[in-house]
């Protein structure tokens, strides 16, 4: 079918249940950012390709909300589809709930699927429907009833994380989270977040594109715990091993039959924003909300993991060193495309040890597809890379023992004066972030401008934030921490992984990011308090061709000679000659 027909088969389903607008969200039952083949209704119903999205439906028209990363892309991908698009975050656009509130009645009933809509979200719809006294049909999955060829539920094997990769056993980790059920008043707790299960418990799966997550469901209790799940999807021996943690396995399907048998007078510790709102009606003993205590403890990196992210690190530059040298070696002798480097970058890293998967699609943006902060190469867009232009790569890898995301910037020819100054003022912002000392209990958007400070000083900015948590052979998108400008209460905290990624992006032109992770570590007390820094994990050079030195202060100098002296140290043990030559001269002070 066409997005058309799409369209017109959800509308006949609607009217036959009386619906008048119906949502798609881009979530699966976990509320996860990557999801299994089986929840890319919104990609379905729509077309459009990006990660984020809402589209909603109702009997004459039709939208697409998605923010300022895939504007482009989503103009491209839903032209002559009968979608409109909605640009969040720009002035006088409304949101998918502020636009349902103008084109609803009074008593209208408006559908979503209840296991891929959070209850956060629902009391958000509430709230901006309220005075229409709307109905909230959720119990269809109407999607379900036209996508004929949808896929299954995922199967492939569940594993174990190993605890010299873990550095801590899922026992120790539910004790933890006990003592926080205890001081909360709870007898259970409910968690649906794939990455908070794949942590507490120790288990990683294949279920998910990018992320070793596995479909499940948990309920932890004082005394055991209960894990839903496929069960054909473990070993016999995992099994057991489970059991002896007082762990045990029952049928993903079950778990809205066991929430709704806790007993009325125990008390349920629950994230609403990772709860779907069909688990949440169906429990009915007493809900304590808050936000999953896994969320910051596992954000909070011990000594193994972080000498595992390390090494990641580590194997994860080796690999791009291989790669950059090879572009360069053969750019304008063989044929390249933007799809070609995407699997030469998947390539180069698959030799590496303990090597799993890529962490995220990569983003090969070469000259003004650069400019579109999350562009995903198709048959269609793919374009030939020549000895001109920017080249702008987004990538990252997931290894057993850790999880990296890294963005380099390749001028692959001359550049002129306006590319050099973008290239060097984002640089410019990521050492100041990189270098910041703050003190204890910092939010990450009281050092954001830091990274935006010498482009606002030149009339430049950009439209995303600076950074995000990374998870240990987890999630690369991880909270609760983030940089960016938007207030958000979580403290950047010692062991914490962010991003650093200042932007620039001009369009029709070229994009500009230079992204690597840093670790929070604690600097110094004084007699104003505990003070913490940032290390720079990241092992990969910046190409200097796109630098005007000048603009540099000798402080950012003297961080850029010393973390490419850092590189090379560190990575050419493991090269040969013509690699470490190579990277040598990559690396040389300026």
């Amino acid at each position: 079918m066409t997005v058309s027909e799409k369209i017109s088969a959800l509308r006949n389903l609607m009217q036959k249940k009386g619906i008048n607008a119906y949502i798609i969200t881009s979530s699966d039952p976990h509320m996860s950012e990557y999801v299994p083949s089986r929840w890319i209704s919104r990609e379905w119903i729509s077309g459009f390709t990006g990660s984020a999205g809402t589209v909603v439906v109702t009997n004459e028209k039709a939208g697409l909300w998605t923010d300022s990363r895939y504007f482009i892309q989503a103009e491209n991908q839903l032209a002559g589809s009968g979608i409109d698009l909605f640009k969040m975050g720009t002035s006088n656009t409304p949101t998918s709930f502020e636009w349902l509130s103008k084109e609803l009645e009074v008593d209208a009933k408006v559908g979503f699927d209840g296991t891929c809509f959070s209850v956060a979200q629902t009391r958000d719809l509430k709230q901006s429907l309220g005075n229409l006294g709307v109905h909230i049909i959720y119990e269809f999955d109407l999607i379900d009833e036209i996508w004929l060829d949808r896929s299954p539920l995922p199967e492939k094997a569940i594993f174990d994380q190993n605890i010299k990769f873990a550095g801590k056993s899922r026992g120790e980790k539910l004790t933890e989270l006990r003592k926080i059920m205890k001081a909360n008043e709870c007898n259970y707790h409910f968690v649906g977040s794939l990455d908070d299960i794949a942590w507490i418990f120790n288990i990683r799966g294949l279920d998910v594109a990018y992320n070793p997550l596995a479909l499940s469901y948990a309920i932890i209790g004082t005394e055991s715990a209960k894990l839903y799940l496929n069960i054909d999807q473990l070993s016999s021996d995992f099994i057991k091993d489970l059991e002896k943690d007082n762990i045990f396995i029952s049928n993903y399907q079950q778990i809205f039959n066991d929430l709704n048998k806790l007993p009325g007078s125990v008390n349920v510790l629950l994230d609403v924003s990772r709860t779907n709102l069909m688990a949440f009606n169906s429990i009915t003993a007493n809900i304590i909300e808050n936000e999953n205590p896994s969320q910051l403890l596992k954000s909070i990196k011990n000594d193994v993991e972080i000498e595992g992210i390390k090494n990641a690190m580590k194997k994860d530059g080796i690999a791009l060193t291989q790669f950059f040298f090879w572009l360069e070696q053969n750019l304008g002798k063989e044929e390249m495309t933007e799809l070609s480097l995407m699997n030469k970058v998947y390539d180069f890293r698959a030799k590496q040890d303990a090597f799993k998967d890529e962490s995220f699609g990569t983003i090969c943006g070469y000259k003004k597809h650069g400019a579109e902060p999350h562009y995903s190469t198709t048959q269609e867009s793919n374009v030939t890379i020549k000895k001109e232009g920017i080249l702008l790569i987004d990538s990252g890898g997931q290894y057993i023992d850790g999880t990296t995301d890294i963005t380099r910037t390749i001028p692959l020819g001359e550049l002129d004066k306006e590319a050099k100054i973008d290239y060097t003022l984002v640089l410019k912002g990521m050492m100041q972030l990189a270098m910041a000392k703050f003190p204890l209990g910092t939010r990450g958007c009281n050092i954001d401008a830091l990274a935006r400070m010498d482009l606002w000083k030149h009339g430049r900015n950009y439209g995303h934030g600076t950074g995000h948590g990374v998870g240990c052979f987890l999630n690369v998108h991880e909270g609760p921490q983030s940089i960016r400008q938007e207030l958000k209460e979580q403290a950047i905290l010692p062991g914490m992984v962010t991003s650093d990624e200042p932007a620039l992006y001009r369009p029709g032109k070229y994009g500009i990011r230079h992204e690597n992770l840093i670790l929070c570590k604690k600097s110094e007390s004084t007699p104003f308090g505990d003070f913490l820094e940032f290390e720079t994990i990241t092992l990969c050079y910046f190409d200097t061709k796109g630098i005007i030195v000048e603009m540099l202060t000798s402080e950012e100098k003297n961080w850029l000679n010393t973390y490419h002296k850092k590189v090379f140290d560190s990575l050419s043990p493991e090269l040969d000659e013509k690699h470490k030559n190579w990277l040598k001269e990559k690396t040389n002070s300026i």
